[in-house]
This record gives C-alpha cells, sequence and structure tokens, in this order.
C-alpha cells in the first residue's frame, strides 16, 4: 500500500510542478503586457492549487519515503525515522524540496508584485531539485553531473511543454473574445514559437538519460523498459499531434472552423498523453532500471 501511495505522491508532485511552471510561463513570459491579468485571473485556479498541492505532496512523500525505509504506516509518522530518512542522499535534497515548496505557499500568501515571475522561479528550482533523486543521481563525479544537469533540462523542457497545454487551452477561449484575440492570439504563436526548442530539448535529454541508464542494451523482458517505449510511444504522438497542429490546423483557422475545434480537441488529447506520461514515468522511476 505505501509503494502504491508514494507512487501517487510523485505522481501529483511531477505534475503539479509542470502545471505551476507551464501557468507561470504562458502568464509571465509568453502573454502580451495588456493581456498579463487577465490570463493570470483566468488561471488563477490552477496555478493556486498546483502551489498548495507541491508543498503537501512534498511533505507526503518525505513520510511515505519513511515508512517504506521502516516498518510501515507507524514509521511514516515517527519524527525520528524522518530524520533517518533527512540523512540519505534523498532526504539531503529532499529537505530543500520541502523548504522551497513552504517559501513557495509563502509567497502565494503574501502576493508580492512580481508573483508570477516568483513563481515561475520556484517551480524551475523545485524541478530541477528533483533531478538530484532517482536514476539521475546514480552516478558520481564529472559523469553524475552532467547526466543530473542533462535530467534537470529534461524536467524544466517537459514542465514548459506539457504545463503549457492548459495556458494554451485558455488562450483558445480568449481569442473567441474579440476584446482579447489579438493578444491571446499572439501568446498562442509565441507558445508555438517557442514550444519547439521545449519539445527539441525533451527529446535530446530524454535519449541521452535513457542512455546513461540503460545503456544500449534494451530488454524487452524487462517492466521497466516497456513502461519506458510506452512513455516513448506516448511521447511521440504527443510530437505528431504538436506538429499537425502548428503546421497543418493553425493555418486554417481563418478559413475554416472545424480547424479550431479540431485543434481544441487534439490538444486536449495532448494533455491526456502528458498524464499518461507523468504517470508511466511515476511508476517505472521507482524500479531498478534491468
Amino acid at each position: 500500500m505505501l509503494p502504491s501511495l508514494y507512487i501517487a505522491l510523485r505522481f501529483i508532485h511531477f505534475t503539479a510542478l509542470m502545471v505551476l511552471l507551464g501557468s507561470t510561463i504562458s502568464c509571465s513570459l509568453l502573454a502580451p503586457q495588456a493581456f498579463k491579468p487577465v490570463l493570470i485571473r483566468r488561471l488563477k485556479w490552477l496555478w493556486q492549487s498546483a502551489v498548495w498541492m507541491t508543498m503537501l505532496s512534498a511533505v507526503m512523500l518525505l513520510c511515505a519515503q519513511a515508512g517504506m525505509m521502516g516498518s510501515g504506516w507507524s514509521d511514516a509518522v515517527n519524527p525520528q525515522v524522518w530524520l533517518a530518512v533527512l540523512g540519505t542522499r534523498f532526504g539531503s535534497v529532499w529537505l530543500w524540496q520541502i523548504l522551497l515548496g513552504v517559501v513557495t505557499v509563502a509567497v502565494l500568501l503574501l502576493k508580492p508584485r512580481t508573483l508570477q515571475s516568483m513563481l515561475l522561479i520556484l517551480a524551475a528550482a523545485q524541478l530541477i531539485l528533483l533531478a538530484g533523486v532517482g536514476h539521475a543521481a546514480m552516478r558520481e563525479g564529472f559523469v553524475g553531473g552532467l547526466q543530473r544537469l542533462n535530467h534537470a533540462v529534461h524536467l524544466l523542457s517537459a514542465g514548459w511543454w506539457a504545463g503549457g497545454l492548459l495556458p494554451l487551452l485558455m488562450c483558445m477561449r480568449m481569442a473567441k473574445k474579440p476584446r482579447w484575440r489579438g493578444e491571446a492570439i499572439t501568446a498562442m504563436m509565441r507558445f508555438s514559437r517557442y514550444g519547439h526548442l521545449a519539445v527539441a530539448a525533451v527529446l535530446l535529454s530524454g535519449v541521452v538519460n535513457s542512455l546513461m541508464i540503460l545503456g544500449w542494451s534494451l530488454s524487452l523482458d524487462s517492466d521497466y523498459v516497456r513502461f519506458l517505449l510506452m512513455k516513448v510511444v506516448f511521447v511521440a504522438v504527443m510530437v505528431i499531434i504538436a506538429l499537425y497542429n502548428r503546421y497543418f490546423l493553425v493555418p486554417r483557422f481563418n478559413r475554416a472552423q472545424a480547424a479550431t475545434k479540431q485543434f481544441i480537441q487534439l490538444t486536449w488529447l495532448e494533455v491526456i498523453l502528458s498524464v499518461a506520461v507523468i504517470l508511466a514515468v511515476s511508476i517505472f522511476a521507482t524500479w531498478e532500471p534491468y
């Protein structure tokens, strides 16, 4: 039961961080100046929920890890076991993850003028920290540093891409309103233009990370490899959808209403596939890579 809870919490934590990163990038960097307050208000429920879920899931992951290291549920709420976990490599990284989660909640409650920019930086920092645990931390020295750097790039670019899909759909909705049509379209075009970089970074860093973990030998008898290949298929379908949307449907927006409708449907399919990818990673990343 505890391992299943741990997987569920990993899924929530990764998803919340990617949603927070994608939302704040869209609101603070991609939206035109006049459109920023509008998009922030429209996505308020999304990024505020992500902030709280990030902090709560980080704390609960520490508890779940303590229970798995100890004797079960009783040790999951045992402060002495928490301290033992914090003394491990995982714990040394996770302590900062929890602290950053608490700081992020504090920033949300204080509501500084640069709220979106600060939330963006904090979400990015927490995603980068995730590269310090799991299989990306399996090597030491210079090679290990390169592996963790590569995985950090993978997490950031995935968060930018997958986390930006819901803001993209909101911009599509706002583009139907004459008052905000121009600004919403500008935000969408910026997401599309710079999203090419995110997709390319996801693919390249994903290949490098897989090679550093598994090498060139892939055994289909391994559950880890099978789930990894499932992830690859899901991502490949997402890339095909993104290219079809950008280069086939977008140029037809002004000529055919059906193109807009299909774009929205396919983007929702991208959202579902991205959720499936995060779920798959949350499962197989807890297994030994053999």
